[in-house]
């Protein structure tokens, strides 16, 4: 008689073998190379999510105050940009947008002032507290990442760079508006 699995062994997720087998038993026309790639990148995406996370919570921020800092990092001194850009670029509604920078606000990581020059648009700007933040969850991401990839070669990297970067591109060409999200992660 089989043994029983235990409840957390029952609850684990099945390996990328065992999925596939899965799915080939459910679904005969699956291509197995084509979802070992894909559900590699998804399992792959959501593990360096949750290493991000825990990364930044030991700085006191969240992946969403991340989010924002290096938006306003990316967008170049002196890192100000309007609340409804910064909407648009992380893939917000202007409601969740206002709630995040309500908080960061807050936490002195950014600041909200009126535009000088249209006393109706707003700024938000990157503060030096949120600049050492940012620079201080870079350092540990630097170091993550190096760490994932100590076992490649510098030419495996540039090949894998590479490849994931024409991935992303048909996605991209193929799903133009896919850059937001379904829903609010706040």
């Amino acid at each position: 008689m089989p043994e029983t699995p235990t409840p957390s062994e029952s609850a684990s997720e099945p390996t990328l073998e065992e999925q596939i087998a899965a799915y080939q038993r459910e679904f005969r026309d699956l291509d197995p190379q084509v979802e070992q790639v894909v559900s590699a990148l998804q399992r792959l995406n959501r593990r360096m999510n949750v290493a991000y996370g825990r990364q930044t919570t030991t700085l006191g921020i969240s992946n969403a105050e991340w989010e924002v800092l290096k938006a306003l990092v990316l967008s170049g001194a002196p890192y100000r940009l309007g609340p409804g850009e910064l909407a648009k670029r992380l893939g917000l509604t202007p409601a969740a947008m206002t709630h995040r920078i309500d908080r960061m606000a807050a936490e002195g990581l950014v600041t909200r002032e009126r535009d000088e020059n249209n006393r109706v648009r707003v700024i938000v700007e990157l503060t030096n507290e949120g600049r050492e933040q940012w620079l201080a969850a870079m350092r540990l991401a630097t170091v993550f990442e190096e760490d994932l990839l100590q076992d490649l070669s510098t030419a495996e990297r540039h090949l894998l760079g590479e490849l994931l970067t024409r991935l992303l591109r048909r996605v991209e060409e193929a799903q133009p508006d896919a850059g937001g999200r379904l829903t609010d992660l706040d």
